[in-house]
């Protein structure tokens, strides 16, 4: 089968899938490639910045607050616009895949939002995106479902679409997911009531989220729909970004609903970032709970800077699932509660699970601290300031990691890679619902422990050897070898890759059909 040819120099390099031509419409390419021809180069560049920066804090660089754009922060006068149709009361937001059986999950959970998840929460095949933009096309079209607000969640601007080619180059992947929606959705949103949303992950700057707002002021007129239509929620998970935060609302102020506090891919930046010092060293992930000092400076900022500027403020995803086991059951819930509790009492404005049997908790807690209102943005936090040193004052606690952390990071990251190379991006393992930023902070935190001599190598070989068998016994099919190279890729080498998933994604989940073949 030879490559489709597309206006806007845009083809199609995979084979043709159930109902793909409802998505893959001339007019719905024909728009993604106009946004890939005036916005890919920029990306590009923006990208080598990313590797710039991360070279200049490599080599002792400080990160501190810009002083560039002080007068943003300083200035009172400015605020975001205010909440769209469907996103004034976000107090209980469910995050997954966008296949059909989560949607239907999600959509009946009782949630106000579902944030259907194209990057963490799904491994990308072309099947898988295609499925979850008719997934998305067929809840809208669904007038008979709950009152559910939907937020897409596209893929991080690292990533690459190469079932998709434009002027010979693949696609970037954010703007296949978010312009197939927006062109399938929008319409059909405001027509219900609300409108094309979204939540955009791995911000690293200002000048990421200048790029997004770019792009939806573009989008909007390609379509003729009312600038401002679109709303924008940010993951704050990077280090960097935690240090732009009122740049990045002001980017956006026309499009933006706020902010979401991140925490294993936040975690992960932090370690991809400083991994090299010492100062940075980590306890194994069950000992870093957000109660730490430079946890709570995040977050507390975090609900600052929204509140300051009229903005929601989105605590942390609970990855706990209910078990069957009572006492497990309820120490989970425990937790949970304890969690979301905090988050209420600290002023965010609602928090996210990712399993239906924990949205009742989660709304018990808020309705217990927001009563009628739909969020406590006018609880400004004037009280709160937070330093530089404070966000990166990260005190390593206890000795080293036990074997029991290792072997369960070891765990983690062999289980997902399986999952994740098999088509599924969210998995339940060990009582939690894990993504791919599970299995990231679970790679790092091997390589960083390897690097820094708390953990030997031969200890992590050993672990590794027996962890494959234990998951060979578990599943027969699993790609053993692959599974294995992945992690001594990317969790075993002297340098560290930035992601997993470009090069396993470019390795094991691309299937293109070329032109001519």
């Amino acid at each position: 089968m030879s490559a489709t040819a597309l206006t806007h120099w845009l083809r199609v390099l995979a084979a043709p899938g159930h109902r793909h031509d409802e998505v893959l419409t001339p007019a719905a390419l024909d728009f993604v490639g106009r946004l890939v021809g005036a916005f890919g180069e920029r990306r590009l560049e923006l990208l080598k910045e990313r590797r710039r920066q991360a070279l200049r804090l490599g080599s002792g660089s400080p990160l501190d607050f810009p002083m560039v754009t002080s007068g943003i922060r300083a200035d009172p006068s400015w605020r975001v616009a205010p909440p769209a149709p469907g996103l004034a009361d976000r107090r209980v937001e469910i995050a997954g895949p966008p296949d059909r059986r989560t949607a239907v999950d999600a959509l009946n959970s009782g949630a106000d939002v579902w944030m259907a998840d194209f990057a963490d929460a799904t491994a990308p095949t072309w099947d898988n995106v295609i499925d979850g933009q008719l997934t998305l096309i067929d809840a809208i079209e669904n007038r008979e479902q709950p009152a559910t607000t939907i937020v897409v969640r596209p893929r991080g601007w690292h990533l690459d679409e190469e079932h998709l080619e434009f002027d010979g180059r693949p696609v970037p992947a954010a703007l296949v997911d978010f312009g197939l929606y927006f062109f399938h959705g929008a319409r059909r949103q405001i027509d219900a009531g609300h409108g094309p949303y979204f939540c955009l992950p791995k911000l690293e700057n200002r000048y990421e989220a200048r790029l997004w707002n770019d792009i939806f002021v573009t989008a909007q007129e390609l379509l003729g729909i009312p600038r401002g239509t679109v709303r924008a929620t940010v993951l704050i998970e990077t280090i960097t970004a935690a240090f732009e935060m009122e740049e990045i609302l002001y980017e956006l102020r026309e499009h933006s609903s706020g902010l979401n506090a991140g925490r294993w891919d936040y975690l992960f930046s932090l370690i991809k970032t400083f991994g090299h010092r010492t100062d940075f060293l980590l306890p194994e992930r069950g000992q870093v709970t957000m109660t730490a000092p430079f946890l709570r400076a995040y977050t507390e900022l975090l609900v600052r800077t929204c509140h300051k500027r009229g903005a929601h403020a989105v605590g942390g995803m609970a990855a706990q699932v209910p078990g069957k086991d009572p006492a497990a059951h309820e120490a989970a819930v425990a937790k949970v509660r304890l969690d979301k509790e905090r988050e209420a009492e600290d002023g965010f404005d609602g928090s996210g699970v990712a399993h239906p049997g924990l949205v009742e908790l989660c709304r018990e807690v808020f309705d217990g601290v927001l009563g009628d209102r739909p969020h406590q943005i006018d609880r400004t936090r004037d009280e709160v300031e937070v330093t530089a040193a404070e966000l990166l004052s990260v005190r390593r606690t206890g000795g080293p990691p036990s074997a029991e952390g290792v072997r369960a990071n070891v765990a983690v990251a062999l289980r997902y890679f399986a999952a994740w190379l098999r088509g599924r991006g969210a998995v339940a393992l060990y009582g939690l619902m894990e993504d791919a930023a599970s299995a990231e902070i679970a790679r790092v935190q091997i390589w960083q422990w390897l690097r820094h001599r708390v953990v030997e190598r031969e200890t992590v070989v050993r672990l590794l050897e027996e962890e494959l068998v234990s998951l060979g016994a578990e599943d027969p099919w699993a790609p053993l070898d692959e599974i294995r190279a992945l992690f001594e890729r990317t969790a075993m080498a002297g340098e560290l890759p930035l992601f997993f998933t470009p090069d396993a994604y470019t390795q094991h989940l691309v299937r293109r059909v070329e032109e001519g073949a």
